[in-house]
């Protein structure tokens, strides 16, 4: 994120890392070590432009104090505004109580061995439509949120587990499985889990939808990225994107791969690159298009 590599920063103070004083620095150190997630701004000289905005967010992590650096350019590119974020997490809260309140009655209807097996595909059909709702609630309050994420040291491996555990109903219908191939020595990433997990699901339904009708194996593959970052690629093979068409990938309710409401890959982008992450796609007529989601270690 800091445009520069790696080799250039290590045992470097903080101060020239980031382009201030040391004065800030050390009140900066100060508030991580009082370790209550504190959050601050400051603008960074990274080189010869203009100073560039930055969100830190300040942490005890096994002892020492740490900043998670994002850049907040980065995150105003496509976000949604002032005013619909706040609505999007408040319409989102507001209909999520009656919502579950349908979905008790659902349930509790479903487990009346009286029923007909005709009102009972009708009960199973009403199950998936309320679980589809509550993912699309989740990436309608994910996209427009703005706090601070609450980040933590988690296995790749295990997100994408919880995640497909949260589409374990749909993935069976569709007869799709997960393969989940990860290289050895793969670290640990920082990311707000609970955050993450229902808009992960959600992209691997995606693409499990783009499969034949006759299911097939979602492809997930977990690497070792550059400069200690962490990559994991999702194939969809029937995915293609024409190049005029690319641009529209991960804006909401415009991208052409997307499924149901279309809002799925701009609330991961949103989601990851507050968690100081990112996505990108790339597709061809061999390979389809491939997700690569990158994540901090």
């Amino acid at each position: 994120m800091l445009r520069r590599p790696a080799s250039e920063l290590n045992e470097r103070p903080l101060h020239v890392v980031l382009g201030t004083t040391p004065e800030k620095v050390r009140q900066l150190d100060a508030l991580a070590r009082e370790d209550r997630r504190a959050v601050e701004f400051l603008y960074a000289s990274l080189g010869s432009g203009d100073p560039v905005p930055l969100r830190l967010t300040l942490v005890m992590e096994e002892g020492e104090a740490t900043a998670v650096v994002v850049d907040l350019r980065t995150l105003m590119e496509g976000a949604p505004p002032v005013q619909l974020s706040g609505l999007a997490s408040q319409l989102s809260h507001e209909l999520r109580n009656p919502l579950s309140s349908v979905k008790m009655a659902v349930q509790t209807l479903a487990r009346n061995t009286g029923l007909s097996e005709r009102d009972q595909r009708r009960l199973t059909i009403a199950n998936r439509e309320i679980r589809t709702l509550e993912r699309m609630l989740w990436q309608l309050s994910e996209y427009g949120r703005g706090t601070s994420p609450n980040l933590e040291q988690h296995a790749p491996r295990s997100l994408v587990q919880e995640a497909m555990a949260m589409v374990a109903p749909e993935l069976t219908e569709r007869r799709v499985e997960v393969s989940v191939d990860e290289a050895p020595d793969v670290p640990k990433v920082r990311v707000d889990a609970g955050r993450l997990r229902p808009v992960l699901a959600q992209v691997l339904l995606n693409v499990a939808m783009g499969l034949s009708s006759e299911g097939g194996t979602v492809q997930v593959a977990i690497r070792p990225g550059p400069e200690g970052r962490v990559l994991m690629k999702l194939k969809e093979p029937a995915g293609l994107l024409p190049e005029e068409k690319r641009d529209s990938l991960f804006k909401p309710y415009e991208c052409h791969l997307a499924r149901g409401a279309g809002l799925s890959l701009a609330a991961l982008r949103r989601v990851l690159q507050h968690q100081g992450g990112d996505v990108s796609a790339e597709t061809g007529p061999d390979t389809g298009t491939v997700f690569t989601l990158t994540f901090a270690a």
